[in-house]
């Protein structure tokens, strides 16, 4: 993390929350890229996978459930950022026969990162999925949910 990054603080002089004040930092192309895991029956992912639930197609509604989430990280999150994101995507990949995996990236040309709204997707589509399948799997865990990558580039 640069030196400029850690002198940044949600807390004013006073010690009061308030908003970081970006405006000094150069506009670069940040990604940020986060994921986490939905654990469930091997019987419920083969179900989610194939689009076989009393609640309809689940990947299709988590997947714009999260990309939702990550455009409005703002209203969620009291003291982040209004962002004009890039883009954002929410990829999903069974890893074991009872996990699937949840990963979104989000991009940005802007004065500050977009990690928060990455994790906010993998949040809110792993709740999607939780929320889609909750009838006919009483055993879910949602696990790890972490950021994987963030990166910053100069813009051209």
């Amino acid at each position: 993390m640069a030196s400029n990054d850690a002198e940044l603080t949600h807390l004013d002089a006073a010690g009061a929350a308030r908003m970081v004040d970006v405006g000094h930092k150069p506009p670069l192309r940040r990604t940020a890229i986060a994921s986490g895991f939905l654990v469930a029956a091997e019987t419920t992912l083969d179900r989610v996978m194939v689009g076989d639930l009393p609640k309809g197609e689940a990947l299709a509604v988590a997947r714009i459930a999260g990309i939702q989430a990550a455009k409005r990280c703002d209203a969620l999150i009291p003291l982040c950022h209004t962002l004009p994101l890039d883009s954002v995507a929410v990829a999903f990949d069974r890893t074991a026969a009872n996990r699937l995996q949840v990963t979104a990236t989000t991009t940005i040309t802007a004065r500050t990162g977009v990690e928060m709204e990455a994790l906010t997707a993998v949040s809110i589509a792993l709740l999607t999925l939780w929320d889609m399948v909750k009838g006919i799997d009483s055993n879910l865990v949602i696990e790890g949910i972490r950021l994987l990558e963030k990166r910053k580039e100069p813009t051209t």
